[in-house]
């Protein structure tokens, strides 16, 4: 039995896709209402606070999909511990790329070092995913596009070897269903470091419709951010655009075409796919 936690999310959902009917899959999450499951999953209930009900979504499970997004919370050092009840064999946990960069020392970044260091502690089979930034990021402007034909971020002329989630999704599942994955660390990109100005214009080429780009200040990012997350990640988000401001974020890995054999998809062929989410209503 695989578990797939994070199934509403973007990797999760395709992680759990992509498992098919070929494997006993069990989904854990918070609303089972919410799991859009294909015929023959399990969606069970299960909350990072609630240890019993983590038994429950692990009774019977060999190898987890994990990922936690409360930046700073114990949710991995809760789940792990779970786990390790439960008798899981690997867990293959969803990091970020960051946690290889010295300079990134902010909340997130430390936050996912020790989630990483307490997976690997954990006396269980593990597999690490560092991706770069989601190509699926972009899906935020798409108001902008659609209402006003306008990109608008912060350093648009910066690069960042962005990955498709899809290729995330796939690695995740090769690293659940094949051996040879545990003990290994896997930094995923993209096949080209590109800037927020040339993804404006290779949408706006999709579109068949000019887009225009405008900059976004750094004070007015981080008013923006403010007013959805606390300080602390508002200033993680900061040093985040800054690292790639300066470079940090352009380097591209062969990653995704060494575990599933075929080339990392592209930003072109991402947006391609995702048309309909940038077109007017």
């Amino acid at each position: 039995m695989i578990l797939v936690t994070g199934a509403t999310g973007t990797v999760g959902g395709q992680v759990l896709r992509g498992l098919g009917a070929d494997h006993a899959v069990r989904v854990m999450a918070r609303d089972p209402r919410k799991v859009g499951a294909p015929a023959g999953v399990e969606v069970v209930h299960g909350d990072y606070g609630d240890p019993d009900s983590l038994d429950r979504a692990l009774a019977g499970v060999r190898g987890v999909f994990l990922v936690t997004a409360r930046v700073g919370g114990d949710d991995d050092e809760v789940f792990l511990r779970a786990a390790r009840r439960a008798g899981v064999r690997h867990v293959v946990k969803l990091s970020a790329a960051a946690v290889e960069d010295d300079r990134a020392n902010d909340l997130i970044t430390r936050w996912q070092r020790e989630n990483e260091r307490l997976l690997r502690d954990s006396g269980m089979e593990w597999t690490l995913l560092r991706p770069r930034s989601f190509m699926s990021n972009t899906l935020s402007w798409a108001g902008s596009i659609r209402s006003e034909g306008v990109v608008r971020t912060l350093y648009g002329a910066s690069s960042n070897a962005c990955v498709d989630p899809r290729d995330i999704a796939e690695v995740a599942v090769r690293a659940l269903t094949e051996a040879g994955h545990a003990g290994r660390a896997y930094t995923l990109t993209g096949p080209r470091a590109v800037t927020a100005i040339e993804q404006t214009a290779q949408l706006s080429e999709l579109l068949g419709r000019p887009l225009r780009y405008e900059e976004v200040e750094p004070d007015q990012a981080r008013a923006r951010w403010g007013e959805r997350y606390p300080a602390a990640v508002v200033d993680a988000l900061s040093r985040s655009a800054e690292r790639q401001r300066d470079g940090a974020k352009v380097r591209v890995e062969p990653t995704v075409r060494e575990v599933t054999g075929r080339p990392a998809g592209s930003f072109e062929d991402w947006a391609r796919d995702h048309l309909a989410a940038f077109m007017p209503l």
